[in-house]
């Protein structure tokens, strides 16, 4: 190919042929070696150390593309922020792609490129930290500061113990915040660790919890944590009901790909069941979707001893089934204690399943399936 494009040059606006050993010939195969050449030399120096000018100008092409982006999505550039952004390239390069780091970006360049680690040593090539060869400068002076401050902690402690003034203080635990992983804790140091490391860290800031007067460094020990946003809402029961006739009642609703269910279980009752008015034997030929519907019951040893009128609609027998069985779970929440309701959520009855049927790919006989293969 290098030859054919060797023998290609352009003169004058206008495309000519060019002689395989002439001047202009060798000037493009000149070029073409030397570019190549600056490619392999690239390649072979290694990862690229991202300098101030590099992200520099890196900052100023963010801007200029998210200027066009703007005007491109008739915005305000001057107002135009990261939401924004993702919403315009969402937009402009639909993806199906599943994974969404595989999917076009478009980020600011400090979140982009990695933080380097500035200048370590001074003109005369002195290092400025007495930690330098360790390897680990920042490391080890993290431990250094953190034995520091339990040691200052356990001297102010028996200070205190020495004038019988030793505070009583149950002990603390992190309930609601978590410690910084790993991969967190290297990034705020600039600096890899071992697991032996991390787990020596956390093992001395737990120490300097636990202690009675470690209140001294909170402040310094949340530094190193974070807060666990709440997975579990507390979800609010509605009381049981009664119907003309002074039974109990609870209603709920489910949903289960297309399905929509609505159960209502009445309290003291023979276990009769009855779907859109029919029974549910009549209603459900296959076993497994009537073992299915019937599972929340069994699960909390309730068999027979309720009544429930469903209402469903959309999807077929499986779907409907799943979607019955989501919405008797959620009623009988009301007959139950809240230690039997997380029995019921650790089990999954009271989850919404999201599962729905893969679509058929272009250029595929189905969803995954391919067109049979031939060569000739």
């Amino acid at each position: 190919m290098a030859a054919a494009v060797g023998r290609v040059l352009r003169l004058g606006g206008r495309w000519s042929a060019a002689a395989p050993g002439g001047p202009r010939a060798q000037m493009l195969r000149l070029m073409y070696t030397a570019t190549a050449m600056q490619s392999k030399n690239v390649g072979a120096s290694g990862a690229e150390k991202y300098t101030e000018a590099f992200i520099k100008k890196q900052i100023e092409e963010f801007n200029l593309g998210k200027r066009h982006l703007a005007n491109m999505m008739g915005e305000d550039p001057e107002t135009f922020t990261q939401e924004d952004i993702d919403r315009a390239i969402a937009y402009l390069f639909p993806s199906g792609l599943f994974d969404k780091q595989a999917r076009p970006m478009m980020k600011h360049p400090t979140e982009i490129f990695p933080e380097q680690r500035k200048i370590q040593w001074g003109e005369d090539g002195r290092p400025f930290h007495f930690l330098f060869y360790t390897g680990k400068q920042s490391y080890y002076s993290l431990m250094h500061e953190t034995y520091e401050k339990l040691l200052n902690v356990q001297k102010y402690q028996d200070q205190l113990t020495a004038q019988d003034h030793l505070p009583q203080k149950e002990k603390r635990n992190l309930v609601g915040s978590r410690w910084l992983t790993k991969i967190e804790l290297e990034e705020m140091l600039l600096e890899k660790l071992s697991d032996d490391e991390y787990s020596r860290f956390i093992q001395l800031l737990q120490k300097l919890m636990m202690l009675p007067c470690g209140d001294i460094e909170e402040k310094y020990i949340k530094k190193f944590s974070k807060e666990v946003p709440v997975q579990l809402q507390k979800v609010v029961i509605e009381p049981l009901k009664y119907d003309e006739r002074g039974v109990a009642f609870s209603t709920g609703e489910g949903t289960r790909k297309t399905a929509r269910a609505t159960a209502v279980v009445y309290d003291n009752g023979t276990g009769k069941i009855t779907v859109n008015g029919i029974d549910v034997l009549h209603y459900f030929p296959v076993l497994q979707d009537r073992e299915q519907l019937l599972f929340p019951f069994q699960f909390l040893d309730r068999v027979g001893k309720h009544d429930m009128v469903c209402t469903v609609s959309g999807g077929g027998r499986s779907a409907q089934a799943g979607a019955i069985r989501l919405a008797s779970a959620k009623a009988l929440r009301s007959f139950v204690t809240e230690k039997e309701v997380e029995f019921m959520r650790q089990a999954g009855l009271l989850t919404f399943d999201p599962r729905v049927k893969e679509r058929k790919k272009p250029g595929q006989e189905g969803a995954r399936r391919k067109f049979t293969w031939k060569k000739r």
